[in-house]
């Protein structure tokens, strides 16, 4: 019946379009692959595809086989690397993805821990994610996802880290200098310089401006932190960052943060990790080591 050679045959068509390419791609001959198909349709008394001149279009059967093949085949590939690398002496391969712009400087000191401790585990750190992390966890694509909005599924399992204010940032000689804390009518004349995420997953947006019905004059993205920290510094608009992030480059920088309103707007960063992983001493070390390091 049904075998990881079918899954394997059937993602190769929708990847590849044509039997040719398909079969080229998994080093088969096209009678081969054609086949086994055969074969498995006679099983179950359904056609899988249908010829369409040189392409092909997968029946009902062959788009539920399909399916089954994306979610499964990924797993596989996920446990032959893990067998393989303890085969060749290695103890695992953490893949980080990052949802959290900011918090690189962070990383780079867990990570450095983490590598002291761990020798015969390599790591990978993935920053082009900006709000689609969790499908690449589930996709196995990553193992581990830090992230300062977690979307709880059933198959995943998010680990709060540590806590930070967010907060408004502004250049030190900014007419908002003297305030403690600002309200969304005062920003709407200023530039607003932000990471190129969409704005409503953007704290600054979906949980102070949008509320209030305000908005800013200019909306200007940046790709780095420290250009955005730079034009901040100049006087040439106002970002928002985690409060221990202007700390530190309030150190070389003429900046200071302001509080969004009277009572602020808290998050905390996660890390959201497969569920079925959570035996891994080498990742619950890494969580643990990301906890210590804010205490």
């Amino acid at each position: 019946m049904l075998e990881r050679f079918h899954l394997e045959v059937l993602s190769a068509i929708s990847k590849h379009g044509t039997l040719t390419r398909a079969a080229a791609s998994l080093s088969l001959s096209q009678s081969a692959l054609s086949h086994s198909i055969k074969k498995l349709e006679g099983q179950i008394g359904t056609p899988i595809w249908r010829k369409e001149g040189r392409n092909l279009r997968l029946t009902s059967a062959g788009e539920h086989i399909l399916h089954f093949a994306n979610r499964v085949l990924p797993q596989f590939a996920h446990t032959e690397s893990l067998l393989g690398q303890i085969a060749n002496g290695q103890m695992g391969h953490l893949r980080i993805g990052m949802e959290c712009h900011p918090c690189y400087q962070w990383l780079l000191a867990v990570i450095e821990s983490f590598l002291s401790k761990w020798e015969h585990v390599d790591i990978d750190v993935k920053q082009e994610f900006k709000f689609g992390g969790l499908a690449a966890l589930h996709n196995y694509e990553i193992d581990v996802l830090v992230t300062p909005d977690p979307l709880f599924k059933p198959r995943i399992h998010f680990i709060p880290v540590f806590d930070y204010e967010h907060r408004l940032v502004i250049a030190s000689s900014h007419r908002l200098a003297s305030y403690t804390c600002i309200e969304p009518e005062q920003l709407l004349q200023e530039t607003l310089f932000t990471y190129p995420v969409d704005p409503e997953r953007l704290d600054i947006f979906s949980q102070f401006l949008n509320p209030s019905r305000c908005s800013v004059k200019k909306h200007k993205t940046i790709e780095t932190t420290e250009i955005m920290m730079q034009l901040v510094a100049a006087g040439r608009g106002i970002c928002a960052l985690p409060g221990w992030l202007v700390d530190e480059y309030s150190k070389s920088l003429d900046v200071k943060s302001v509080r969004f309103g009277q009572s602020g707007i808290f998050k905390q960063i996660h890390l959201g990790i497969r569920k079925e992983d959570e035996h891994m001493g080498y990742l619950r070390d890494f969580i643990q080591l990301a906890k210590d390091l804010n205490q």
